[in-house]
């Protein structure tokens, strides 16, 4: 007679344990985390220590910069180095040539981005003929170094006896330039062109389209050209250096390198605390325009 084999009872049933893998120690989660923070901390250290070496140093004595060279923390305070340095040098101060350089900076930085405003709205927006080939034209002159057309410029302005003025620095930028047209029409190029349509049904012109409805979109694109124009016209010296002959018309750049004396004693103290002074500009805008920095980098890359 055929026996049932009678099945253990569901309780007693052993089912396989599932273990979890087992994950390398380097790709933990907490792991990788401190190691891209402590990556992250050196990588800035090293960017940023020519900056502290430069801001420590302003303070050291004369007879310690050389000799403390690798430290940033001085052994003895000295803040005489400030007040040596605002001096200037064949009575002229530092003031007359922070003035120049900030009426430098600013006048060309708003010359610059609002010409590249309206000739970007133009690419972007405006059909006229030989549109392709001039946008083409514009993209070459970035191709174009500063040193090669700075001796036809010299030429035109020596004869209009403009040397030793700010006319040649500023003059050129009328036109506005490459690098920031082309961000610009991107960003353009970003905004609907219902809005355009929009406004031409209700009788705007072109140029009111451009002042009533791009104009006002373009704020991120605005601001990360004028930072980039400030920090390039502020940081500017072989230009100034060609034009500019008369030290009461010197910028901080041109100023920094005239305070060196080869055939002399360099007072290095000075220069290294008006260097530092010479960032603080710079540094400002930064941190108030960081966020519209930011936001208009991200946006210009958009093409609608």
């Amino acid at each position: 007679m055929a026996t049932i084999e009678q099945q253990p009872p569901l309780s007693k049933v052993q089912t396989p344990k599932i273990t979890a893998p087992t994950v390398a120690w380097y790709n933990r989660p907490a792991v990788r985390t401190l190691m891209y923070h402590i990556f992250v901390g050196v990588a800035a250290l090293i960017m940023l220590y020519p900056i502290l070496w430069l801001f420590g140093s302003s303070f050291k004595a004369p007879d310690e910069i050389w000799t403390n060279q690798t430290a940033i923390i001085p052994n003895q305070f000295y803040p005489d180095n400030y007040p040596n340095g605002w001096a200037g040098f064949g009575g002229i101060s530092f003031t007359t040539f922070y003035r120049n350089s900030l009426f430098y900076a600013i006048t060309a930085t708003l010359i610059n981005v609002t010409a590249s405003c309206i000739v970007a709205y133009g690419f972007a927006r405006v059909r006229f003929a030989g549109k392709r080939i001039w946008f083409g034209i514009m993209l070459l002159t970035l191709m174009l170094p500063t040193q090669v057309q700075i001796i036809p410029q010299y030429i035109v302005f020596s004869q209009l006896g403009w040397l030793n003025t700010f006319y040649p620095l500023l003059l050129p930028r009328i036109g506005g330039q490459a690098f920031f047209i082309f961000m610009i029409i991107q960003f353009i190029r970003s905004i609907p062109r219902d809005l355009d349509e929009a406004a031409m049904i209700d009788g705007a012109s072109t140029v009111g389209i451009f002042y009533k409805i791009i104009l006002p979109q373009l704020t991120p694109a605005i601001v990360t050209a004028s930072i980039f124009s400030f920090y390039w016209t502020w940081d500017e010296f072989l230009v100034p250096l060609i034009y500019l002959n008369s030290p009461d018309l010197y910028t901080v750049s041109l100023a920094l390198r005239t305070f060196a004396d080869p055939s002399g004693q360099t007072d290095w103290g000075a220069i290294f605390a008006m260097s530092s002074l010479s960032l603080v500009p710079v540094f400002i805008i930064f941190v108030s325009f960081q966020r519209y920095l930011v936001e208009g980098i991200s946006t210009t890359g958009l093409k609608g």
